[in-house]
């Protein structure tokens, strides 16, 4: 049994990933972390895909994700709105993995954003957002020396984000009778402004004839409060953009096919998004905190040192819970569009 993972952000958080994995995302857009490919859900002939590692132990991931935001809610209830507000969104990533030991790697993820936003209400324009998001760099170990005898490992990381991802990303829009530059929506913004740390984890168990359990997980630590950047918010406490925490869970089974060799699906649910409250630190300023829950189809391919893999999460829940500052202000419940689904496709090499 082989194994070899790489990044992840989503994603988002994408892991995905989060971000997943960062440059993650803002309320009514789901978590920006990359999500990793589980090689090991791709059985061939002899077992699990992967194969032997060549002299350069490297892996690189190519994933791109894309979404519309574009259904309203308040709280987790959906409303119409006349002047709809459509954000989407073009997430590109690069995941490196350098295998140094049987259980140990070296992990990278660079991510790439283009985002549209149409927003109607004031400052109102059409803001375009695109560049290099917040880089992140750590290290990842199996638990147990692979390959196993029980059919199963978990994998565990953790990841330092820089901030080289900009976060004061302007457009011109209307704003009190007169055209300014003012500050795009955070959920466009590649980065967030601020140092944070990632922790992850990722497994896979046998069950049955060719189907595993797997599951990934990865939550993104913003320790500062605000980043300075203004929003051009009017309600007390959200005139600065703030720092969040971002998270993304999915879990599943995957069942390979024994007369389609190396090729599997997979059916599963998965979480993410933005909390009301950071883990560390404060979470004043203007945030979009919201949950998206999905189910998360997918299909992977395995050729030779290459593996495909798509997935389609459509979601079944959103909430969008009110902010620090509007708790403590007792202002009124704010709002976020959230899309129906996201369509995230990977593509991991091994050289």
């Amino acid at each position: 049994m082989k194994n070899k993972n790489t990044l992840f952000l989503c994603i988002a958080l994408a892991a995905t990933t989060i971000s997943s994995t960062n440059a993650f995302a803002q309320g009514c857009v789901a978590a920006h972390s990359n999500q990793r490919t589980i090689d090991q859900l791709v059985r061939t002939d002899g077992g699990f895909s992967g194969g032997d590692w060549s002299i350069h132990n490297l892996t690189v991931d190519l994933g791109y994700r894309f979404f519309n935001s574009n259904k309203y809610y308040i709280g987790d209830d959906q409303f119409a709105r006349a002047n709809a507000i459509r954000n989407h969104q073009n997430i590109f990533d690069i995941g490196l993995e350098y295998r140094l030991s049987p259980r140990w790697s070296l992990i990278a993820d660079i991510p790439v954003y283009d985002g549209t936003r149409n927003q109607g209400y004031p400052p109102s324009g059409i803001f375009q957002v695109s560049g290099l998001g917040d880089i992140t760099i750590g290290a990842q170990s199996w638990i147990f020396r692979p390959p196993t005898e029980n059919g199963g490992n978990i994998a565990v990381s953790a990841s330092l984000k820089i901030p080289t991802g900009i976060n004061d990303a302007t457009g011109s829009a209307l704003y009190k009778g007169q055209i300014v530059k003012a500050t795009a929506d955070p959920s466009l913004q590649p980065g967030d402004g601020g140092w944070g740390f990632v922790l992850g984890a990722q497994g896979y168990k046998s069950l049955w004839s060719h189907s595993d359990l797997y599951g990934q997980g990865l939550y993104l630590f913003n320790p500062e409060n605000t980043n300075g950047v203004p929003s051009f918010r009017s309600q007390p406490g959200q005139g600065v953009i703030s720092v969040t925490d971002q998270y993304l869970f999915r879990t599943g089974i995957s069942q390979s096919m024994p007369k389609l060799h190396n090729l599997a699906f997979s059916f599963g649910v998965r979480a993410e998004g933005v909390p009301v409250r950071d883990l560390i630190g404060g979470s004043d300023g203007f945030r979009r905190p919201g949950s998206i829950i999905s189910i998360d189809p997918g299909v992977m391919y395995n050729f030779r040192k290459t593996v495909l893999s798509v997935n389609g999460p459509w979601a079944l829940y959103r909430n969008r819970p009110p902010s620090v500052p509007e708790l403590e202000n007792g202002t009124k419940n704010g709002d976020a569009f959230f899309a129906d689904y996201t369509v995230i496709v990977m593509l991991s090499h091994h050289f």
